[in-house]
């Protein structure tokens, strides 16, 4: 595919119309993942076995010419299992730094929350700065590197709750869930003789999606908008309800989905609408309530929806 001739949002829609032939019926969440990479976030799905996760990870993989390694998180894996090691070679007596599986552009952290602390933060490095130190040398990994983790909902036998500074990671927190059935029906019937998986195409490799990922990064922000994005993380910050607010962070991972969200819509600003659309999904699982509002059943999209609501958004041409 030559990139050069083709807006974002038609590369995409080819993308995503690939990745549809064997995930069926989660077309929201197909663009949503998309609009995640596209940013250059990572993704965390939270959702039970068997619903395709791991599916859509090796699909999106496949279709954009992604090299993707697959951790299954256990609590034996160890942190040099992600990172990397360095053994000693015999011959030239030096040590030899021998490359873990987060080397590589999409990672895949199967039941991420089933690790110990440990390992788990093996990634923080990786996540926020695209590197790896191992014995104190540091390690570059390939460009572009995007996560995308699974975890069991909280409580599931074997968790624990993955630290905030990883949650905080995360672009988005979001779940497949179970197919109707009338998708169910056809996830079967596709599968009738056939192998879906390898029949899709690739049609992008590494470079060109770096390439799209610069486009979505150069996408326009007005100083209103900008000024909104702020508005909004500081009254998470300051609203009863939320013991902690969100980061610095989280208002850079705001304007990127937004940027995101706009070149999928075939715009190269950003609105306020696009913030909306991406405000909940992108901060909530970022923040931490109050007891008070954990003992009267306050979730935190119904917390920042009514930020949403409060804070008066810009008007602009």
């Amino acid at each position: 595919m030559e990139i050069q001739d083709k807006k974002v949002a038609e590369i995409a829609r080819e993308i995503v119309g690939q990745v549809r032939r064997v995930i069926v019926g989660k077309d929201q969440q197909l663009l949503w993942v998309m609009a995640s990479m596209l940013s250059g976030g990572h993704i965390l799905l939270e959702d039970i076995p068997g619903v395709g996760k791991t599916t859509m990870a090796v699909a999106f993989s496949k279709v954009m010419g992604l090299s993707c390694k697959r951790v299954q998180f256990t609590p034996d894996v160890l942190p040099s299992d992600v990172t990397g090691y360095s053994v000693l070679d015999q011959s030239s007596g030096k040590m030899v730094y021998q490359p873990g599986a987060v080397l590589c552009n999409l990672f895949l952290a199967d039941e991420l929350n089933r690790a110990t602390s440990r390992t788990q933060s093996a990634l923080l490095e990786a996540m926020e700065e695209g590197q790896v130190t191992v014995d104190g040398v540091v390690h570059k990994l390939p460009s572009p590197f995007i996560v995308l983790a699974t975890q069991n909902p909280t409580g599931a036998a074997g968790t624990q709750l993955l630290p905030d500074s990883q949650m905080d990671r995360f672009s988005i927190r979001m779940s497949l869930g179970y197919p109707n059935k009338e998708d169910e029906a056809k996830m079967v019937i596709s599968r009738q003789g056939k192998k879906p998986m390898e029949e899709l195409e690739t049609l992008l490799d590494a470079d060109a999606l770096a390439k799209l990922q610069e486009t979505v990064a150069n996408t326009y922000v007005g100083e209103l908008v900008i000024n909104y994005v702020v508005s909004l993380i500081d009254a998470t910050r300051k609203d009863p309800q939320i013991l902690r607010g969100a980061s610095p962070r989280a208002t850079l991972a705001v304007t990127s989905m937004a940027k995101a969200v706009a070149q999928l819509r075939g715009r190269d600003y950003v609105t306020p609408k696009d913030i909306q659309e991406v405000f909940l999904r992108t901060i909530a699982h970022r923040l931490l309530l109050s007891p008070k509002a954990e003992a009267a059943g306050v979730t935190a999209y119904q917390a920042l929806g009514e930020i949403l609501e409060r804070v008066p958004a810009p008007k602009t041409v």
